[in-house]
């Protein structure tokens, strides 16, 4: 299954349509998902778009200690380590902020903890959280933005690699689509 987590609006899809296409064709259930403003989840492929009732991690850690693997936070994106643990690729659409994810994505991100363990192992001696399941992953990222710098791109390739590590992914990729807003 492939897993996309977008942080899009109707007219940010339009504006990036050609870029997105280029490298994917799933515009069609990102669009729905958008108009929904829900998790879309389709044999195939599963789309996460922001429903504007995400709540933010609270740290609380009930995912690896009371619920392993689920998140204690019921507002529709509890069950996010579920979808990583199917996926064989996730693609991210976001907003490059300052070199990273744009809020709703990052809190995503945040709130994938539960795919990982609460154990850490050394890898690249870095110190990083094991994961759920053996099962690895591609991922792609695409920033998009208007006159991002150099510095903002460099170090959205370093957040990524550092992403890649922790989820222990297979492959990872970055593209920048400039001068979209």
């Amino acid at each position: 299954m492939k897993l996309i987590i977008h942080d899009l609006s109707n007219e940010k899809l339009e504006n990036l349509k050609s870029e997105i296409e280029k490298e994917d064709k799933s515009i069609n259930i990102i669009k729905k998902s958008i108009d929904q403003g829900s998790i879309i989840i389709d044999k195939n492929v599963c789309v996460v778009s922001n429903n504007k009732k995400i709540k933010s991690c609270m740290g609380c850690f009930d995912c690896w200690i009371k619920t392993p693997g689920k998140c204690k936070i019921h507002d529709g994106y509890e069950n996010l380590s579920k979808l990583y643990l199917k996926a064989e690729k996730v693609i991210i659409i976001s907003q490059c902020f300052y070199g990273s994810y744009s809020p709703f994505v990052k809190n995503i991100l945040d709130r994938t903890i539960p795919y990982l363990l609460p154990f850490f192992k050394f890898k690249n001696k870095e110190m990083h959280h094991t994961t759920r399941s053996k099962t690895k992953f591609d991922l792609n990222v695409y920033f998009y933005g208007k006159n991002l710098t150099r510095s903002e791109k460099i170090t959205a390739k370093k957040t990524v690699k550092a992403n890649s590590i922790n989820l222990n992914v297979k492959n990872f990729k970055v593209l920048f689509f400039e001068n979209y807003d």
